[in-house]
């Protein structure tokens, strides 16, 4: 069995590098070739190391062995027919030409498991991803939905931004947040809060009060961390918004907690909503009395809310200008989906910066559909159920 699977990893990587093996075996040919042909006093067989040296490149372990046998072998042919395979010259080549092989599979091993490891914990990451931030729905009622998530940590796919939905009441209820920090440092305190929020969004209709009861519940968390590992905790704050926008009425009713205001897309443009009652980030109720009010804006079918967090609009290009995203976003086609605008946003972004950002970043679309619409999505979802 255990020669099996060394054949079949063997094709695996064949399949995957069949044509750029083709190079240093075509280079093992002709250096030996114009090696025999050329006077025994010119040397060309120390060349060959070039074949196993590119084989890493493409290839894996058992490939790289493979190349560096038969430059091995190649060297030993040319020998032969240049004054004999045991001459102390051509004895110094082939062990050199073997040294290296050896050295070179051991460099693909180690990389080799490197990347496995690598792999395990995309694999986790992703685990987490889908535990702690659970995939939108595409549709909630007359809603059509969707999020996009950029972590800023290395290997990681979750970090301190956070967004989440529960259906209530006849109503979606929405939660989109940053937490202080980012990446996985931050994923504790992202955790606590959704948590708290999928509880509490059952019993609290109003986003103030929501709001409230989520403070309450991360001021908890805050002193349970503090209590079992001594973290200092005053710094710790999240920024969010908090929605509740009911399927009967084309309204959003919302609760700033020191979150960067929505965006609506609309026939009549793009604009942020003026949001007038702004409270501190949750977890800062300690600094002195916080009163959250709900506002009501107008949210009619076929408009688009576009939430978002401070990683998208402090995203800089390389002058230090920060990402206009509202400007960006006006120019965009707008696309039929959520998920196509959202797609298109994210790819404009990472152009903006150059491919990578600094911050974790999240995205997420809500587009109200007409009323006979978001019946027929109702009715396509109550026949699936």
């Amino acid at each position: 069995m255990g020669v099996r699977r060394k054949l079949a990893g063997l094709r695996g990587e064949w399949r995957a590098g069949h044509l750029m093996v083709l190079v240093p075996l075509a280079l093992i040919v002709l250096i030996s070739v114009v090696d025999t042909s050329l006077s025994p006093d010119i040397h060309l067989g120390p060349l060959l190391v070039i074949a196993p040296a590119l084989t890493p490149s493409f290839a894996g372990s058992r490939t790289t062995a493979l190349i560096g046998l038969l430059a091995v072998l190649a060297q030993a042919v040319v020998a032969v027919l240049h004054g004999g395979l045991f001459t102390p010259n051509h004895e110094a080549q082939l062990a050199a030409l073997a040294l290296l092989t050896g050295a070179l599979v051991a460099y693909c091993r180690v990389r080799e498991r490197h990347g496995r490891e690598l792999d395990q914990v995309r694999a986790v990451s992703d685990t987490v991803q889908r535990v702690l931030i659970r995939p939108l729905p595409d549709r909630a009622g007359p809603l059509r939905l969707a999020a996009r998530y950029l972590a800023a940590a290395d290997g990681a796919k979750v970090g301190g931004d956070l967004y989440a939905l529960v259906r209530a009441d006849g109503a979606t209820r929405l939660l989109i947040g940053d937490v202080r920090g980012k990446g996985l440092d931050a994923v504790g305190d992202a955790a606590a809060l959704l948590g708290a929020f999928r509880e509490l969004a059952h019993r609290h209709e109003d986003p103030a009060e929501l709001a409230h009861a989520l403070e309450a519940s991360y001021r908890r968390h805050l002193a349970e961390l503090a209590a079992d590992t001594g973290q200092d905790v005053h710094e710790n704050f999240v920024t969010a918004l908090v929605l509740d926008l009911p399927d009967r009425r084309p309204v959003l009713r919302i609760a700033d907690c020191g979150h960067p205001p929505p965006l609506l897309l609309g026939p009549d443009g793009t604009r942020a909503l003026p949001l007038r009652r702004t409270a501190p980030p949750l977890g800062m109720s300690a600094l002195g009395p916080v009163d959250r009010r709900t506002e009501e804006f107008a949210f009619p079918p076929g408009s688009t809310l576009l939430l978002h967090t401070d990683g998208v609009t402090e995203a800089r290009d390389r002058t230090g200008a920060f990402y206009p995203l509202a400007a960006r976003a006006a120019r965009l086609p707008q696309p039929a989906t959520p998920a196509a605008l959202l797609d298109g946003l994210r790819r404009d972004l990472l152009h903006y910066v150059g491919g990578r950002l600094p911050d974790d970043a999240a995205l997420v679309a809500v587009r109200r559909e007409a009323r006979e619409a978001g019946e027929a999505g109702e009715a396509r979802e109550g026949q699936g159920a």
